[in-house]
């Protein structure tokens, strides 16, 4: 997938109105998008009109193509949705349009509805100025990569510029208001009946994002004190110094308010960072790993394995190693985590960014889920989550963020490619050192971990000067 132009790790992303994130490339996405769904033998509409084909006189009435559509609160998400539905209905598909909600949150509607696709407008965790755009099919699962090529292939080629269904075959949108509370209503349905949140404390941060609806309604339904964060969105303010890139704001908040928990989700709420009672931030490897705890203990936890990536640090899996579970490290990105689940028959995987993927409740990562599993944990065991997350010993690591001008290999770059070997060798067998570009920015990560904070901190910044030196 080496030569794909406009998706990357998690669907189309880049800074709106500028390629790849125009409102000519998001109706041509919507085209496209129908076009694959209407001509595909194994969808779920093959008894939909062909685009082009009148209908036949029938007294059995004729499934259309259904797309759902939501987005984060981004200001160019009205932009984003409007081409997209103006694309889709083009095509003689319909769209059901549902206004902010987290990307989970649509993955689910999709199934709940019976739509045939949805469609979530969002940029995840990037400044507000970015847009992006994630797939699902009918299952609810991201689009594999062989569709995505195809949707890809299709906007490129231009090859349905004289495909245009005309009269009653074009197609139509509706706009459902208040589609939050039927997932509100699923989340609730996730905690175990004969527990509540009653008496805790909660700080919740929403980011300004897609959660800011449904999220503190979860929590205070099931019982909760919730002191809401990033619950005000203006379009320009998602992810701005809130949410689970800054969890620091939550703990500070947690020791002010005397929480019990802070939870922190990102713009799109499909991840979360945890805050204990101390105020100490607990990152996606340890909800992971108390959490595989916690199912292992129960016998829910298939095959006694989780999915991590490269990312994830190697004390969580050792950790794990002395308990009898297994840790898989998938390619990094949470949709290559779900596929290495989906096919090995896993059922809790994730990353240490907190996206935390439960295949028997959800298809994709999803904050609020994560954070009820944890308060689950918490309530089964009477622990507080500073005593859950002393079992998962992590490694110190340290991350460095270079922005980058282009992304050539490393390897190709002597400089880059002996800074790194000399790190490794450095570490030897007590530490590693990995490092990539981010699938949805222009930027390379470099994460080193091992036994010496200052050693790791020197080491990583050696290898981010030389890729600074070349690639900025």
């Amino acid at each position: 997938m080496s030569n794909k132009k406009l998706f990357g790790t998690d669907g189309i992303r880049g800074l709106a109105n500028e390629f790849p994130m125009t409102s000519e490339i998001a109706m041509a996405v919507g085209r496209a998008v129908a076009h694959v769904l209407l001509k595909s033998p194994t969808s779920a509409v093959k008894s939909s009109v062909p685009v082009g084909l009148k209908p036949l006189e029938s007294t059995k009435p004729v499934r259309r193509v259904k797309i759902v559509v939501g987005k984060d609160t981004r200001l160019s998400g009205y932009m984003i949705e409007q081409a997209l539905s103006s694309g889709i209905c083009s095509m003689g598909a319909d769209v059901i349009l549902i206004g902010p909600l987290p990307t989970p949150g649509v993955a689910f509607v999709t199934q709940s509805m019976r739509a045939d696709a949805g469609i979530m407008i969002s940029a995840s965790h990037n400044a507000y100025h970015d847009n992006g755009i994630k797939i699902f099919f009918a299952d609810g699962y991201k689009l594999p990569d062989e569709m995505e090529a195809e949707v890809e292939r299709i906007v490129l080629s231009k090859e349905l510029e004289r495909n245009r269904p005309t009269g009653d075959l074009v197609g139509k949108a509706a706009r459902i208001e208040d589609v939050h509370l039927r997932y509100l209503e699923f989340l609730k349905s996730l905690f175990p009946k004969e527990l509540d949140l009653l008496g805790l404390r909660i700080v919740l941060d929403c980011a300004n994002g897609a959660a800011y609806k449904v999220a503190p309604l979860v929590f205070e339904e099931l019982g909760a004190e919730v002191i809401r964060k990033g619950v005000h969105p203006n379009g320009v303010n998602i992810n701005d110094a809130c949410g689970a890139l800054h969890p620091e704001h939550v703990a500070a908040a947690v020791l002010e308010y005397r929480g019990d928990i802070g939870i922190s989700l990102d713009g799109d709420g499909d991840r979360c960072i945890l805050t204990d009672e101390t105020g100490e931030i607990v990152d996606g490897d340890q909800i992971l790993g108390l959490c595989a705890l916690q199912m292992a203990s129960v016998g829910t936890l298939n095959k006694k394995t989780i999915v991590t990536t490269p990312m994830s640090n190697v004390g969580l899996e050792l950790t794990l190693r002395e308990q009898g579970i297994d840790m898989v490290r998938a390619q990094v990105g949470d949709r290559y985590v779900v596929d290495t689940m989906r096919k090995n028959g896993y059922n809790l995987g994730g990353e240490q960014s907190g996206h935390i993927v439960f295949l028997d409740q959800s298809t994709t990562g999803d904050g609020i889920v994560a954070a009820l599993r944890v308060l689950e944990a918490m309530r089964k065991t009477r622990k507080p989550l500073s005593e859950l997350k002393k079992a998962i010993k992590l490694f110190p690591q340290v991350r460095e963020d270079i922005r980058v001008s282009r992304k050539e290999p490393f390897e190709s770059i002597p400089d880059i490619a002996k800074a790194i070997a000399s790190a490794q060798a450095v570490l030897g067998d007590k530490g590693r050192i990995f490092v990539r570009y981010s699938g949805t920015e222009a930027l390379a990560r470099v994460m080193v971990e091992g036994e010496n904070y200052e050693q790791i901190q020197a080491l990583a910044k050696d290898v981010a000067a030389q890729i600074r030196k070349h690639l900025t």
